[in-house]
Order: C-alpha cells, then sequence, then structure tokens
C-alpha cells in the first residue's frame, strides 16, 4: 500500500523516470506531469502530498504554477531549476517554495528533501496547549486543527509560515537566531543560507500584521535573529 502521493512536474521525460523509479522504490505513489496545465490539473484532481515542480515549464513559468497552487491550497512543493543564484532561491521561497533543489542533483538527495519535507509537514508535536491567543483574542493559532485566526477571519499560511509562527509564538520573548529557526521550520540548514528565514518572516508579517514594516508580532532582534512580541492572554484554566 502506498504510503504518499507525489506529483513529479517536468518537461523532461528522463528526470521524471528517473525521479519515478526512486520514489517508488521508496514507496510512494507517483503522479507525472509535463506541463503547467498538467501540474495544476493534477494537483486537484489527485490530492497529491507533495509537488516536486521544475520551474522551467513549456506553457506556464514554474512560478505562476506555483503562485497558482498557493491560493487554494498548502500542498508541500520542491522547486527544481537549472538556476543557481541566490535572488532566484529566495524568490521561490517567497512565493511559497517549500524547498529549492538545483539541477543537475542527486535522485538520492531528492528523495531525501522529500521524506524530510513530509516528516515536517505531519509534524512532531510539542506538548503544548491546544490554543494560543493574544491580544484578547485577535490572534489566536488553533494548534491541533492547525489553524490561525486573525479578527475571527481565518489565515491562510503555508507549511513553513505555520511552523515558523508555532515556533515563535509558543515562547512569547524568547530570541532565536536565524538557524535555529531554520532547524525548527526546514528540518535541517540550508548549508548557511540563513535569508530562507527572512523570506517566509516577510511573508508571515504580510499576513498577520496590521502594518508589516512597523511589526507588533514578528520582530526583528539586529544582530541576532527574531523573536515574537506579542503579549500572550491568560489561559484558560481547563487548557
Amino acid at each position: 500500500m502506498f504510503s504518499k502521493k507525489v506529483l513529479v512536474v517536468d518537461d523532461e521525460p528522463k528526470i521524471t523516470q528517473i525521479v519515478s523509479v526512486y520514489l517508488e522504490k521508496e514507496g510512494y505513489q507517483v503522479f507525472t506531469a509535463a506541463t503547467g496545465k498538467e501540474a495544476l490539473e493534477c494537483s486537484e484532481c489527485k490530492a497529491v502530498d507533495l509537488i516536486v515542480l521544475d520551474l522551467r515549464l513549456p506553457d506556464l513559468p514554474g512560478e505562476e504554477v506555483c503562485r497558482r497552487i498557493r491560493q487554494r491550497r498548502d500542498t508541500p512543493i520542491l522547486m527544481l531549476t537549472a538556476k543557481a543564484q541566490e535572488e532566484d532561491k529566495i524568490r521561490g521561497l517567497a512565493i511559497g517554495a517549500d524547498d529549492y533543489l538545483t539541477k543537475p542533483f542527486s535522485p538520492r538527495e531528492l528523495v531525501a528533501r522529500i521524506k524530510a519535507i513530509l516528516r515536517r509537514v505531519k509534524g512532531e508535536r510539542e506538548p503544548q496547549r491546544d490554543l494560543i491567543s493574544f491580544g484578547q483574542g485577535k490572534l489566536r493559532i488553533d494548534v491541533p486543527k492547525q489553524e490561525v485566526f486573525l479578527k475571527d477571519e481565518i489565515v491562510t499560511l503555508t507549511p513553513n509560515e505555520l511552523r515558523l509562527l508555532l515556533a515563535l509564538a509558543r515562547y512569547p520573548g524568547r530570541v532565536y537566531t536565524r538557524p535555529e529557526l531554520i532547524n525548527k521550520v526546514q528540518g535541517y540548514e540550508y548549508e548557511g543560507y540563513d535569508r530562507t528565514i527572512d523570506a517566509h518572516v516577510k511573508n508571515l508579517r504580510h499576513k498577520i500584521e496590521e502594518d508589516p514594516k512597523k511589526p507588533k508580532y514578528i520582530r526583528t532582534v539586529f544582530g541576532m535573529g527574531y523573536k515574537f512580541g506579542g503579549e500572550e492572554d491568560e489561559r484558560n484554566p481547563l487548557d
């Protein structure tokens, strides 16, 4: 019985074939798509658990495919690209990618990264209360349901954004370095690629802060990292 469904999107048959073989050996059910349109259709009808997405597709840019998927669901996305520039990586992470792998790549490394992403999505939950609330309920995090509310309106977060928010909000006032947050969010370090966290922080601020340029919750501690600045509401004794 297959454990997880993975969609591999690439217009190079050799790549999809090799990746499929490696993933199927690990017990994954694999679907493939050669265009952005096929990827969008498959992501809707197959309920996949993870998407491996090439940026260079014949019809739609991979970035646009990622954006459209993110508008509807939070399926983890691992981007593949021939680009190796740091700004390209940041751009991919900023639009919602969970990881980034540059071509040519090792199929074994790809499988390892997929496993790491799926472990993070499954999550090893810390033994904390079910509800975290700030500002008299203005910002609420329902931990078991993995839902965030701002002024009683649900906020759509990517898996990485949610893990970042939980890591900070569980310990208000505690300062985390970027490498610490990378380990909390990504599960492993990006070879010193600390700006990964900056991209997630920027996205998160735009979603939960009244003024992202003057953040109340996700605060920068210059020369160190980030901390959560909100004042936690008193806990219900029954929690």
